[in-house]
């Protein structure tokens, strides 16, 4: 035991060193020992002895008294929260994690919550966190303040509520989880070294890059009379489109639209897939639009529900579109074997479609009990408990393969709803994904998924990095919601872009008499070639023991 502690102190040690070295020799005689705290044009002077008293016996009291009055009891207990968590992560770890562009993406947002920036900026915070990882307990808000290399740190407090409470316990097990995947970690050496003495993976061609045919678009608005639902969808086709490839369906994200991945559909087009991508009247932008102005709900819990059953009907509608003769279409719609991507929300939508099963009994309990401490993804899924049966059977026989990205899972699928899909599926994760955080609703859910199954980790990649250029633009450098930090999207994202490109052209393909020719594309090795040193990739069927370990250690917490 002596012998471990002493090799800790010794790595310990010499991370110090470097960060120090790096930051300048005076730095060791500087702490932050005041905390100027900021609330508004408010302003008071805390020291750091009177946040690791509040920390340690649990209330705040002393100089800390007049912000108790202006905070509402939820924030009084999460900031106590906050003040005791330790992040799960050595020095090690945190030294390479601030050191990429995830780790760059971290320091911004901590740079967000500093009221007064200090002349060090990003260097200094990166010698906090990691000098604040050497001590005892490791990494937490206190050691980060006492290692902060400034006499005077001055938070904004509402911003620095807002950054801690996105970057948690879930999120730091996430990194942790990525760098289980691959001797190389986090750094950005993980991209392909194209020496060209270092024989190369032979890959027979690039399936990132358009197909030869010249993409159409068929815009259609269909109404579903039953359920009084008008359904916009755009099919993207090509004369090349033929009965032997799927008909791909796509679900969009709550308060979005049907052209949320226009880029994939374009790509897949190309290539002679049909690609209906439809929009979801009652989770849509216009809904939240309205929503926002008071005039709706901004989700009623029967959407949870009417967002399979659009699919469904789409499909039959497309059907009766390929029976009909003089359409361009007729008898090029394979929908008896289709594929479903959804992304978000739509994520969720397509596992319900490929059999995953909701456990409303479960999250009714959950979300009764703990309704005040809800993020905003668990208080989404929440709706759903206004629900009057505790299950539904929304599965569609006619899908055969299921994509989701980012989707939401932790509460809606429970324990054992995602044991009952029945296809092979495809779950996409990114590292910095805040909205819908990684770990807790894509990771855990997909050891829950029977094989075949694939996990495709994007490192550094946010919510909206795989969305289209065109619905991201404006989301550059701000919050994508409340909880989250900036986004990376746009030409920042085109490598995430291209990837995905590249895996849901190889995924469509296992249900072609091409399955062999792109099976190479849904391996780990094409994963790491097509690395990039801002995003490196990770592709996974099962989770190793390395990183399944981690995952045990948070579902055990």
């Amino acid at each position: 035991m002596g012998k471990s502690w002493g090799n800790i102190k010794t790595v310990a040690g010499f991370f110090s060193a470097i960060v120090l070295t790096q930051f300048g020799a005076n730095t060791s005689a500087i702490a932050a020992d005041t905390v100027v705290v900021r609330l508004g044009l408010f302003t008071e002077s805390i020291s750091l002895a009177e946040l690791q008293k509040a920390a340690k016996t649990g209330e705040l009291s002393g100089s800390l008294q007049p912000y108790v009055k202006k905070l509402s009891e939820q924030q009084r207990r999460f900031l106590l929260g906050a003040l005791g968590m330790n992040v799960p992560m050595s020095v090690v770890t945190v030294n390479k994690l601030v050191n990429t562009q995830i780790g760059t993406t971290i320091l911004n947002d901590f740079a967000t919550a500093l009221a007064r920036k200090d002349k060090a900026g990003v260097q200094a915070l990166r010698a906090g966190l990691v000098l604040g990882s050497t001590a005892p307990q490791g990494l937490s808000i206190l050691s980060f303040i006492a290692a902060y290399p400034s006499k005077r740190l001055e938070i904004n407090l509402p911003q620095a509520l807002i950054v801690t409470r996105s970057l948690n316990t879930a999120f730091w097990r996430t990194q942790q989880f990525m760098l289980a995947l691959t001797r190389s970690g986090l750094s950005s050496d993980i991209a392909p070294q194209l020496d060209p003495k270092t024989p190369q993976i032979p890959f027979p061609f690039d399936p990132s890059q358009p197909g030869i045919a010249q993409v159409k678009i068929l815009n259609l608005s269909l109404n579903d009379q039953k359920r009084d639902r008008q359904i916009p969808v755009d099919i993207y086709w090509s004369t090349a489109a033929t009965a032997n490839k799927p008909v791909i369906v796509f679900s969009h994200g709550f308060g979005s639209v049907r052209t949320d991945l226009r880029y994939l559909a374009e790509h897949l087009a190309s290539h002679g897939y049909v690609v209906a991508a439809l929009e979801h009247p009652g989770s849509n932008e216009a809904n939240t639009n309205s929503a926002f102005q008071g005039k709706t709900r901004v989700v009623m819990p029967q959407e949870f529900l009417n967002r399979p059953q659009d699919i469904s009907f789409v499909l039959d509608e497309l059907e009766k579109l390929n029976q009909t003769a003089n359409n361009p279409l007729q008898g090029k719609l394979a929908t008896n074997k289709a594929m479903v991507i959804g992304y978000s929300f739509g994520g969720s939508t397509a596992l319900a479609l490929a059999g995953a099963e909701f456990q409303l009994e479960h999250l009714k309990q959950r979300c009764k009990k703990n309704l005040t401490i809800l993020s905003l993804r668990e208080a989404m899924q929440c709706i759903a408990q206004e629900l009057p049966e505790n299950s539904y059977q929304l599965r569609d026989t006619r899908i055969k393969q299921a994509i989701a990205f980012n989707p939401t899972t932790s509460l809606i699928f429970g324990e054992t709803g995602l044991t009952k899909v029945q296809v092979p599926t495809l779950v996409l994760a990114g590292s910095a994904d805040k909205t819908t955080p990684a770990l807790t609703e894509q990771i855990i859910g997909f050891n829950k998924i029977p094989s075949p199954k694939w996990l495709v980790g994007i490192v550094g990649g946010t919510h909206l990095s795989v969305k289209d250029p065109s619905k991201t633009l404006d989301q550059i450098g701000q919050p994508n919601t409340p909880i989250s930090g900036g986004e990376v999207v746009g030409e920042q994202a085109a490598d995430v872009r291209k990837y995905v490109k590249a895996i849901a052209l190889a995924f469509a393909a296992q249900m072609t008499p091409e399955a062999k020719n792109y099976a190479i594309f849904l391996t780990s090795d094409y994963a790491q070639f097509a690395s990039t040193a801002a995003f490196p990739f990770r592709l996974i069927t099962q989770i190793p023991p390395d990183a399944m370990a981690v995952v045990k250690k948070f579902v055990d917490k």
